[in-house]
C-alpha cells in the first residue's frame, strides 16, 4: 500500500461547503448509497447544528494538490465518511428539509420555529439562519495513493455503524467488486426489482448470481463465501481467473436481458432479495420458446403455495400436505445455502414442466437448456 496522510482541513463554514457542493464526488466506488437517513434523523442533525452541539468529523479525499488515479470524477474532493451529514445540510440549504415540529432553540425556547425552512429562518429569524450557515464541521483531509487505503479507512470509520455485508464488501478493491458494480447498472436492478437497493441489496444480489455463473452452478452465498469471492478467491480457494470472470459477467448480463423480458417494472415477484438468485437460475435454464410463460407460471405457483400455507395454518393436520410446497417453504428458510438454491430451482423446474404440460402438447419438447 502507498502513503496515507490524514490532516485537518482548513476550517470552513457550511455555507462555504454548500457553495462548492458541485466540487465533491458523493459517489466514489467504496461509498454507501445516499438518502439512507429518515426525515427524523436529518432534522435531528440540523437541530444539533443550530443548537451548537458537536457533530462527528467528516473525512474527504483531497485531490487539490496534484493528479491522482483515484480521482475518477476529476473533482477536488470525494466523500469518505460523512455523506449523509453533508446531504442533510445541503437539503436544508435547498429548502427541501424543515426543522422538526418539536424543535426548541436552546438560546431562546420561547421562539416557535418548528416546521420552518432555512428560507423561513432567513426572512424572520436571521440570527438563527446565521447560526446554521456559519457552523463549521471538523473536516479531515485524506491524501492517499492506493485505493485500498481509502477503502480500508472507510470500513474502519464505519465499524461502529450498522454496515451491511454488501456495503463492507463494496469497499474491497479488486476485479470482482468492479464487475458487481457494473452489473447493478443493468435495468433489471434499475427498473424491475422491488426489494431495496439502498443498503447495497442490489450489489448483494448481483454478487450471488455472478458467483453462480463463475462456478457454473448455484453455490452457497453466505457472507464469508461472497467476501472471499470479492477478495479474489473461488469457492475452492483458488484465485479468481480474470478471463473466466469476464465470461461469467457476460453470461450474467445475457440472463439479466432475458429477465427483463420476464419481469415487470417493480415486479411483486422480485420483492424479496432472497428469491432473486433462484429466479435468475430458472430463467437462465428455460428454453427461449417458453420465456413468456415464466411469469404467469410463477404467479400461479406463488398463489397456490400461499393458499397451501394459509390452509395449513388454519386447518392444521386436517388438510393434506402438498410435499412440493412444504419442501419449498422449508428451503426458503435458509436462502443462502447451496442446497436451498438448488432445491428451490429443481422444484420450480418440475412445477414449470407440469404447468406447461397442462397448457401445451409438450411431447418431445425441450423445456430447459440443460435438457433436464
Amino acid at each position: 500500500m502507498g502513503k496515507l496522510r490524514i490532516t485537518p482541513h482548513q476550517t470552513r463554514t457550511l455555507i462555504w461547503w454548500y457553495g462548492r457542493r458541485e466540487s465533491i464526488d458523493f459517489s466514489p466506488p467504496y461509498q454507501r448509497r445516499g438518502r439512507l437517513w429518515s426525515t427524523h434523523d436529518k432534522a435531528f442533525l440540523i437541530d444539533s447544528i443550530i443548537n451548537g452541539f458537536d457533530v462527528p468529523k467528516l473525512y474527504l479525499a483531497d485531490f487539490q494538490y496534484g493528479d491522482s488515479s483515484l480521482n475518477e470524477k476529476k473533482l477536488p474532493y470525494a466523500i469518505i465518511d460523512g455523506k449523509q451529514r453533508l446531504e442533510t445540510v445541503f437539503d436544508f440549504f435547498d429548502n427541501t428539509l424543515v426543522l422538526a415540529s418539536d424543535f426548541v432553540l436552546r438560546s431562546d425556547p420561547t421562539l416557535n420555529l418548528g416546521g420552518l425552512s432555512l428560507r423561513d429562518l432567513r426572512r424572520n429569524y436571521r440570527h438563527v439562519a446565521d447560526e446554521f450557515e456559519n457552523y463549521s464541521f471538523d473536516v479531515m483531509s485524506v491524501v492517499a495513493e492506493d485505493e485500498r487505503d481509502v477503502n480500508e479507512l472507510f470500513v474502519r470509520l464505519n465499524r461502529s455503524k450498522a454496515l451491511t455485508g454488501a456495503e463492507v464488501r463494496n469497499a474491497i478493491a479488486g476485479p470482482v467488486t468492479e464487475v458487481i458494480r457494473r452489473l447493478t447498472e443493468h435495468s433489471i436492478f434499475q427498473e424491475s426489482i422491488r426489494f431495496s437497493a439502498k443498503r447495497a441489496g442490489d450489489q448483494n444480489a448481483a454478487a450471488k448470481v455472478l458467483i453462480f455463473e463463475y462456478e457454473g452452478k448455484p453455490v452457497e452465498t453466505k457472507k464469508f463465501t461472497l467476501d472471499e469471492f470479492a477478495r479474489g478467491f473461488q469457492v475452492d480457494r483458488k484465485e479468481i481467473d480474470r478471463t473466466r470472470l469476464e465470461l461469467a459477467a457476460r453470461r450474467t448480463v445475457d440472463t439479466f436481458d432475458m429477465m427483463d423480458q420476464v419481469f415487470l417494472p417493480h415486479d411483486e415477484l422480485l420483492a424479496s432479495a432472497g428469491i432473486f438468485p433462484v429466479y435468475y437460475w430458472l430463467v437462465r435454464e428455460v428454453s427461449e420458446r417458453f420465456t413468456d410463460d415464466i411469469r404467469p407460471f410463477l404467479i400461479a405457483f406463488e398463489g397456490e403455495r400461499r393458499k397451501h400455507r394459509e390452509a395449513q395454518k388454519a386447518l392444521g393436520a386436517s388438510v393434506s400436505v402438498n410435499q412440493q410446497y412444504a419442501r419449498y417453504d422449508t428451503l426458503n428458510r435458509s436462502t443462502n445455502d447451496a442446497a436451498s438454491h438448488r432445491g428451490r430451482v429443481e422444484i420450480l423446474k418440475e412445477a414449470f414442466s407440469s404447468y406447461l404440460d397442462e397448457m401445451y402438447d409438450m411431447t418431445g419438447e425441450k423445456v430447459f437448456r440443460s435438457g433436464k
